[in-house]
């Protein structure tokens, strides 16, 4: 249509306009609502009503690497994961046995104590339970999810251990289910109304190669914390995800920030001497190239540099000025929409009680 529309207006204008005015008000009868509308503002927001798990798994590892690098390199990031781990954990959770008989409430509580010393709890005996649970909370965060897979040995002081498996331990190429009539979605084995009964699971080496076919195991052995939005969704994705442009962005501005107020913190001077000095009139620190051009080997700025010039140059001062300021205030804004994004409060990120009564 846009090329009638420019053949029309190349002979008639005029009816080219009526055109395109006709065009608005039928796309403005079409829906009742604005947000619905295709206009000039909304033209090129085009979206598409799919299942959950078409719409995530597409995008699903790359959100899930970009988190976990803004968790490696980003405080901001990791100030998000710290409120949660404070306020969700705090210092561990603890077990209050109320059966009626104090000898036997306090026998339990001896021994729940005691199972979750971390070589009791955790098969790798490396965690105890607070500890998982903090790593937990962390990996619900970034990954999106995390798995626990119930083991029955003789290692504790009771046979249940647990173990923790990463959310990229699903086997993304199983699709073939073991019991008939199932189907197999991200390594998660499901039954003809959507419920999990099984999950397929990558068995990998040290050095991160996969070693052999998945194993399944039975849904009665796995924990999957994670947080389904949708009746269609199947697995996780991370919470990160509204807020790991806005991170990225804050973390970028920092950084340029920094670079240039340790440029403002340095004055560089150029001296010219009126009188040329030995060497053919090449001022100190600098040579001659190849070609016949002069080159100055103090190209960077430090703080008190003084370079000298050859003749007919002028004295020039490199006095950058900062703008620490106007980005204080631009900081605050992004890490109060990370917050709010997050479902925290800003101070509760940013630990600034500068604003609290």
């Amino acid at each position: 249509m846009a090329w009638i529309d420019r053949v029309i207006g190349w002979f008639d204008p005029q009816r080219a306009v009526m055109r395109a005015a006709w065009r608005d008000q039928l796309d403005a009868k079409r829906s009742a609502y604005d947000a619905a509308g295709y206009d000039r503002l909304n033209s090129r927001w085009r979206t598409f009503n799919e299942a959950a798990e078409f719409t995530d798994r597409s995008g699903r590892d790359v959100i899930r690497a970009r988190a976990r690098d803004l968790e490696r390199n980003s405080d901001m990031a990791g100030g998000l994961t710290s409120a949660f781990k404070r306020n969700v954990i705090g210092s561990g959770y603890t077990l209050q046995a109320q059966t009626g008989d104090p000898d036997l409430d306090d026998k339990i509580e001896r021994e729940w104590k005691n199972w979750c010393k971390k070589q009791h709890c955790d098969i790798t005996g490396q965690q105890s339970l607070n500890q998982l649970l903090r790593m937990a909370i962390v990996r619900k965060k970034v990954d999106g999810g995390i798995l626990f897979l119930k083991t029955y040995t003789g290692d504790g002081v009771i046979p249940l251990q647990l173990q923790a498996l990463e959310v990229d331990e699903l086997s993304a190429s199983q699709t073939a289910p073991k019991h008939k009539g199932n189907k197999v979605i991200g390594g998660v084995e499901l039954n003809a109304v959507n419920k999990p009964v099984g999950y397929w699971i990558e068995r990998y080496s040290l050095d991160g190669f996969s070693m052999a076919e998945p194993q399944y195991v039975d849904a009665n052995r796995v924990i999957f914390l994670w947080q389904k939005k949708r009746p269609s969704q199947v697995r996780e994705i991370s919470d990160y995800a509204p807020s790991i442009q806005r991170i990225r962005d804050a973390n970028e501005l920092m950084t340029a920030v920094s670079v240039k107020e340790r440029i403002a913190a340095c004055l560089a001077v150029f001296i010219r001497k009126l009188i040329p000095g030995s060497g053919g009139g090449i001022g100190r620190g600098a040579n001659t190239a190849p070609d016949g051009t002069i080159r100055y080997s103090g190209k960077m700025l430090s703080p008190g540099m003084i370079q000298e010039m050859n003749p007919g140059e002028d004295v020039q001062v490199v006095d950058p000025k900062g703008s620490g300021g106007e980005a204080a205030g631009m900081l605050k804004l992004q890490q109060q929409l990370i917050a709010s994004g997050q479902g925290v409060s800003y101070e509760a990120v940013s630990r600034d009680m500068s604003g609290v009564n």
